[in-house]
């Protein structure tokens, strides 16, 4: 290549330049304008939690990101809670992840690959909505880029029993990476049945495969308890719909892009190339969502959201084609081009730039309704959640509820060790109602709410009914405060 880079210069360019790059993108609006949406509001009470409550709860409740509320309560303990310490952790794992793109993506198909393909992870719609995200998701798709890299360079490296020995702690980084981010994601172990589609591309060697089986089984072994436990918490994953055609348009999208850069990339049955690395990376987990969701629905993006990496990969493979094909043609344009898509890119995707930095990107907001009641509560009120997960507006901003009494709560969420609490029985909660003479009610907006099937609901929406006329009402950002007034 005739890049205009200096050679020695392009060692820390290659990887230091996309995580600049995504760390630009991720800082930008990322408040939200002060915005925490329902899933982010979870990691923000549950982190607020001392260890010894945040494991008490995962006995009930959310075991599965058990691991991530951990490392949550740590930081806020260390920084305070705020919206930099609930999204900067994903900020900095995704510039990680675009960082082992590049590096991937330079050793299998050259400079501008590399640096195409880490420039655009961070544009790809899905990672920009998650790159501002408190939930683990980022830092899944970090550890599939670490461990996708530590796999391409033991692929890379000679055979032969003193190679071998040295790469013993590749080996090991690698189980350690799988492990880490089936810990924090269990759903993530389908990077493995994608590396082993990469093994079986490039005809890898039998000491390869027993050595890669050996370290992966040992990954996935050490997530089975998670994995098995988890599975007796299935109820929190019932909402998710059956899988439906019209759920697979957005799969078919991404894998036709990924198939047609892999194409551009040339490859080659017993040749280790982008494709053949970033094709399983991104068609594997997809499809592997799918066949389980066939079984129990679980079709959501965010569960796969590290197979992006696989397609950012191919994106850089493909960029790294065209400069290859442009070069002989037209020398001096081919070192532009690069930076020219991205420029392109950036400027198409800003609608969806501006639209994933905005808080109705979200459902709802629970900072802004917290605010709405700060605003309309008097102290001596009486304030209801329908459904209960609306507490969590109390939980994240206890100072706007300050004065106003739960009637409904028997347990709060701390002493339950839930996410919610638990509530009274239906016959309790109307006979505290019924001594009230104003009440605050915080449910959904009239856009975004379902039927509720609970009792305890019913007997909330009755009493209002039969007891209280509505004398005030705000809709904001997805929530809606009601104030009801004795008759």
């Amino acid at each position: 290549m005739h890049c205009h880079i200096p050679a020695a210069r392009r060692g820390p360019l290659i990887w230091l330049i996309p995580s600049l790059w995504t760390l630009g993108l991720g800082l930008w609006g990322l408040s939200r304008q002060d915005s925490v949406w329902r899933d982010e509001a979870a990691t923000w009470q549950v982190a607020g939690r001392s260890a010894g409550e945040i494991v008490a709860m995962l006995g009930n409740v959310d075991a599965v990101h058990g691991l991530y509320y951990l490392l949550m309560h740590g930081l806020f303990e260390l920084f305070g809670a705020s919206t930099t310490t609930l999204r900067l952790p994903s900020v900095l794992a995704v510039a990680a992840a675009a960082a082992c793109v590049a590096l991937i993506g330079r050793r299998l198909a050259g400079f501008w690959a590399g640096l195409g393909g880490g420039l655009a992870l961070g544009l790809l719609p899905a990672v920009q909505f998650y790159l501002q995200e408190g939930r683990p998701y980022a830092l899944v798709a970090a550890g599939a880029g670490l461990s996708t890299l530590l796999l391409v360079s033991l692929l890379s490296a000679p055979a032969g029993p003193g190679p071998g020995l040295r790469a013993r702690p590749r080996w090991t980084a690698y189980a350690v990476t799988v492990l880490v981010c089936a810990l924090l994601n269990w759903l993530s172990l389908l990077v493995l049945p994608a590396h082993a589609a990469t093994l079986w591309w490039v005809r890898a060697g039998r000491g390869v495969w027993l050595r890669w089986a050996a370290y992966g089984s040992c990954a996935a072994a050490g997530a089975l308890p998670l994995v098995l436990f988890s599975r007796s918490q299935s109820d929190q994953v019932s909402w998710i719909p059956p899988l439906t055609w019209h759920m697979m348009i957005g799969p078919a999208i991404l894998l036709t892009l990924g198939g047609v850069c892999a194409l551009a990339d040339r490859p080659r049955a017993g040749r280790l190339s982008a494709a053949a690395v970033g094709l399983p990376l991104l068609a594997v987990p997809q499809l592997g969502l799918v066949g389980i969701s066939l079984v129990q629905p679980l079709f959501l993006d965010r569960y796969v959201l590290f197979s992006m990496v696989g397609l950012a990969l191919l994106i850089g493979a493909g960029l790294g084609a065209a400069v290859r094909s442009v070069r002989p043609v037209f020398p001096r344009a081919a070192d532009a081009l690069v930076p020219g898509v991205v420029g392109i890119a950036v400027l198409a995707l800003l609608p969806v730039e501006l639209d994933k930095r905005a808080p109705a990107s979200r459902v709802d907001d629970v900072l802004a309704v917290a605010g709405e009641v700060a605003r309309l509560g008097r102290p001596g009120d009486a304030v209801l959640f329908v459904p209960a997960a609306r507490r969590d507006t109390a939980l994240v901003s206890p100072g706007a509820f300050t004065g106003l009494s739960d009637v409904a709560l028997e347990r709060g969420p701390v002493a339950s060790a839930t996410l919610k609490g638990e509530e009274a029985d239906p016959a309790r909660i109307r006979e505290a109602l019924l001594g009230q003479r104003r009440v605050l009610l915080v449910t959904d907006a009239a856009k975004v709410a379902k039927p509720s099937g609970a009792a305890r609901d019913a007997a909330k929406a009755a009493v209002l009914k039969e007891r209280f006329t509505a004398v005030e009402d705000r809709e904001v950002r997805g929530r809606r405060v009601t104030v009801y007034e004795r008759r």
